[in-house]
């Protein structure tokens, strides 16, 4: 009884737009090896990274390699009787020993295929989606937080009549407030790393101009679907990060909306409070015009 086996194989080729820097240190990560022995992949030489596999798991580490910007391949081996193992193992081992076999380096098995999602670390990678689905959950969430507290504090003041309660509510407030500051950078620097971004990035908040105008920045820039520097792809946005994205959009664009009607408002009433006043002005003048024309007549008859 026979059945086929697989195999994956490197020559040194890598995908469209992957640098060679970044495919090294991709597969360092990807099977848990020292760089030195992955530099040893891209002689140019063919190299079977895999060997003795099903189509199934062939399939699985081609697409792993695939992410890792990694133009591998899969061919086929020669069919074995699977009585013969100790044969083949045999012969692999006499193989290996030959001057004339290809290189082959030992590499450790392939990291899950996406990254792993953490809101409260700086490691890893989200895409823009679910940048905007985080950021409303935490938004909603320090909102509730702050309004319990400050409804709790309220109450206790009013029936204690105690000002260390307060105290300690205001402190309860700050501590919420530095929090969410503290995730909210975390969720953004894994935004940045999705972009293939320094981290360090995020202090063009603090820049005139520019800070305005980065939050945008990381909603619109797309990030890729291969590895890079900072690790795998974020995994597919699920349902709930579609719904809570856009409800971020449409809360964000009502906010706007809502703005710019209470502009515009603000701004008829000042039109309307100056016409009024130019009415009042102009009657007053009106006013006291009149009399000094009624009793002109008077001065006159008094001369004559």
């Amino acid at each position: 009884m026979s059945e086929t086996r697989y195999k994956i194989v490197f020559d040194g080729t890598l995908l469209p737009g992957v640098e060679k820097s970044t495919a090294q240190l991709n597969l360092a990560e990807l099977f848990k090896s020292d760089t030195t022995a992955v530099e040893r992949l891209f002689s140019g030489q063919q190299v079977e990274l895999k060997r003795d596999l099903t189509q199934t798991d062939a399939q699985r580490y081609l697409e792993a390699l695939k992410n890792a910007g990694i133009d591998a391949r899969i061919e086929t081996e020669q069919s074995l009787d699977l009585h013969l193992d100790s044969v083949t193992t045999s012969s692999t081992a006499n193989s290996s020993k030959s001057p004339y076999a290809p290189p082959q380096a030992t590499v450790g098995e392939a990291i899950a295929q996406y990254a792993i999602l953490n809101p409260f670390s700086i490691q890893g990678r989200i895409g823009r989606l679910r940048y905007l689905a985080w950021t409303l959950v935490l938004t909603v969430a320090m909102l509730a937080l702050v309004g319990i507290g400050a409804f709790i504090g309220l109450l206790s003041a009013a029936v204690t009549n105690s000002t260390l309660l307060v105290g300690l509510g205001i402190f309860a407030g700050v501590i919420v407030l530095l929090g969410s500051v503290v995730v909210s950078i975390q969720i953004s620097v894994q935004r940045l790393h999705d972009l293939g971004w320094s981290g360090w990035l995020w202090l063009l908040n603090f820049v005139p101009f520019i800070g305005g105008i980065f939050p945008l920045i990381l909603v619109v820039s797309p990030g890729s679907n291969v590895a890079n520097r900072y690790g795998p792809p974020p995994p597919p946005n699920t349902t709930a990060v579609k719904v809570l994205s856009w409800m971020w959009l449409v809360l964000i664009a009502l906010l706007i909306v809502g703005l710019v009607a209470g502009g515009l408002s603000s701004l008829e009433d000042r039109y309307s409070e100056t016409s009024y006043s130019e009415t009042i002005d102009s009657n007053s003048a009106d006013e006291d015009a009149e009399p000094a024309d009624i009793t002109a007549p008077a001065v006159e008859s008094e001369q004559e």
